[in-house]
């Protein structure tokens, strides 16, 4: 995996970030999410490396990322932006595209909207925005997105539950969520299941979600009364088996944080870019380039 790129090592405001960088051209940073680890890109990325210079961190907390207390402040998506855009700073990138997967689309627009000008296009990867989801929660929703829920409980409670099999935990929700189990690469979802078996990764994912339930609603918030909406063009790619219809188009969601959207649905779950990694790519390629 990951075939001619450089793997490094980063600190950053306090994280200090596994990451890989390859190829030549305008940068992208791909970001992953829950319950992952940067290997979910490994399909897409050197497709983009071709054209871009692609840079894929693990999350702070998760894959090989440590340095953050796991507390709601130092998780809420404001303050990991800020991280992640410090990294590109570092690595000499003012100006880059985002893809972001799940938590990592969650980073991804919140950068875009604090930081405006920094994100030149932006790709949400099978999500809605934060404040959307929550205020979309019935009953059903709460089934299906139990996690939400259950990680975002005061410590010790997820931690002691989740941590008590916590690579057992990762495969329940890779057999819940994916459409196509067999396009995961057995390597990738081992190495997922393995970070799970550290307690420090257990309690990054909970104080992730907690934040999720506290700071980052409180931030959708105020940005959607204010009208804030992102300034850059938006791709939403999302799963038709799992990002599913309901009540409001996904299109017609993001249209209310942004000007210029536009999505591709693929046909699988909810790993896109391993479920789904030749369209997934050919997509974000397109995009990224300006077409």
């Amino acid at each position: 995996m990951f075939d001619g790129f450089e793997t490094r090592r980063a600190t950053v405001q306090g994280a200090e970030l596994n990451l890989r960088v390859g190829g030549v051209g305008p940068p992208v940073l791909l970001l992953h999410g829950f319950p992952q680890t940067h290997l979910a890109w490994h399909r897409v990325a050197p497709v983009l490396a071709e054209r871009f210079t692609v840079v894929v961190p693990d999350l702070p907390g998760y894959g090989a990322s440590r340095g953050l207390p796991a507390t709601p402040e130092a998780y809420a998506k404001r303050n990991l932006a800020a991280i992640m855009a410090g990294l590109m700073a570092e690595l000499g990138f003012d100006r880059f595209a985002l893809a972001g997967h799940d938590r990592g689309g969650r980073i991804g627009y919140r950068l875009a909207l604090d930081s405006p000008g920094t994100v030149t296009r932006f790709a949400p990867v099978d999500i809605l925005p934060t404040v959307e989801v929550w205020d979309a929660m019935d009953w059903q929703a709460a089934l299906g997105g139990y996690h939400w829920l259950l990680l975002a409980q005061p410590a010790p409670l997820p931690e002691t539950l989740v941590g008590a099999d916590g690579p057992g935990y990762v495969r329940h929700l890779i057999d819940r969520w994916a459409g196509h189990r067999d396009r995961l690469d057995p390597a990738a979802v081992e190495a997922y299941a393995r970070a799970f078996a550290d307690p420090d990764v257990v309690a990054a994912a909970c104080a992730d979600y907690r934040a999720g339930a506290t700071l980052d609603v409180e931030c959708d918030r105020a940005d959607r009364a204010a009208g804030r909406r992102i300034d850059c063009p938006v791709l939403l790619v999302w799963a038709r088996r799992y990002l599913r219809e309901r009540r409001r188009r996904h299109l017609d969601v993001w249209r209310g944080w942004a000007e210029d959207v536009r999505e591709v649905p693929l046909d699988c779950g909810h790993f896109v870019a391993e479920e789904a990694a030749e369209e997934c790519a050919a997509a974000l390629l397109t995009f990224f380039s300006g077409d």
